[in-house]
């Protein structure tokens, strides 16, 4: 890490660091919080007192995920160190802000971890077309380093945000589950892969999430346009579209980073993270203008035709997303006490 960068970073978590029996420079009261529920606590009533609070580190957490992440986990009573190369604005007094480097570049991890008691590493590359190259750099090569930084730092715990891309490509034939050997088809989900091995050779205590796409305010990739689409005025050609896919609330995917913090069951573990229940495009369409007020307006061309014109179009992997099932129910967390809205 840089001298500027470094400098920068302590600034930035001076008043968030200090001893919690002293007053914040900043006159802010710290309320009393509940601990967050755990298997021998599950109702999360007992108190801790600030001192007690662990502090957690996320990363990436300007992108979309982290804009819903941080102030969930601060809700739940953790101190959260908000780390991003974007420029992250959270209006509480237990969450920092802190200035992450370009992931793709050899950097000291050590400031970072010395101010946290866990880490949650969301911080990669998606939604974008880069190099193969890149996503080694910045997802596999960046969180080995992270996880040989932890091994040095004492015991803190790694819940490390993956992808059902590391498991298997765009669609499945069968129901998706962790035992099934990984298959994964291009770099995103190669380099996603190679860091969770990184991750379990490093001898540290981690959990390893794998969740299908996501939606919610904010979202990217196929939802976004999916959603996009669905304000059109017009009938869309997707009445036919019933392949089961495998889905995730953004609500869902935060209760289950809390899960893996919390529970000693999901130390050592990789877990399939989605919501129960699959659903189809028909039907995510067909949701989404219910809430706007509007019919589905949805047509029931057959899917042949869909998929010749995404062929013909240079879009035939959209059709995998679209028309293919894919389904990875997430009974492994669910055994674990793991609580889906």
């Amino acid at each position: 890490m840089s001298a500027s960068i470094d400098l920068k970073l302590r600034a930035c978590l001076a008043d968030f660091t200090q001893p919690e029996n002293q007053p914040r420079r900043d006159n802010v009261a710290e309320p009393m919080m509940s601990r967050p529920a755990t298997a021998d606590d599950p109702s999360g009533e007992r108190m801790t007192s600030k001192k007690e609070k662990p502090r957690v580190l996320v990363t990436g957490a300007g992108g979309f995920v982290g804009r819903h992440l941080v102030p969930y986990l601060c809700s739940l009573g953790y101190r959260v160190i908000a780390a991003s190369r974007e420029a992250a604005a959270f209006d509480d007094p237990n969450i920092a802000v802190a200035p992450l480097p370009d992931l793709s570049q050899s950097f000291d991890w050590q400031p970072l971890l010395e101010q946290c008691d866990a880490v949650v590493h969301l911080a990669g590359v998606a939604h974008k077309v880069v190099d193969d190259e890149i996503f080694d750099r910045v997802i596999h090569r960046a969180t080995a380093a992270l996880a040989q930084a932890i091994s040095r730092s004492g015991e803190k715990h790694l819940v490390f945000v993956s992808s059902i891309a590391a498991q298997s490509g765009s669609s499945a034939d069968h129901e998706l589950t962790e035992d099934d050997p990984p298959a994964p088809v291009n770099a995103y989900g190669r380099s996603k892969l190679a860091a969770e091995q990184a991750i379990r050779a490093a001898g540290i205590s981690f959990t390893i999430l794998r969740p299908v796409v996501i939606y919610g305010h904010g979202e990217k990739g196929n939802f976004a346009t999916i959603h996009r689409l669905s304000r059109l005025p017009v009938p869309l050609p997707f009445g036919a579209l019933v392949a089961p896919r495998s889905v995730l609330s953004i609500r869902n995917f935060c209760s289950a980073v809390a899960t893996a913090l919390n529970s000693p069951h999901a130390r050592g573990e990789t877990f399939i993270v989605s919501d129960p229940g699959p659903v189809t495009v028909a039907d995510l369409i067909a949701r989404y203008r219910e809430s706007l007020g509007r019919p589905a307006w949805l047509m029931p061309v057959p899917p042949g035709w869909i998929k010749a014109a995404l062929k013909a179009a240079g879009q035939g992997t959209v059709w995998q997303r679209i028309g293919q099932p894919l389904v990875a129910p997430p009974t492994k967390l669910l055994a674990i006490g793991w609580e889906p809205s």
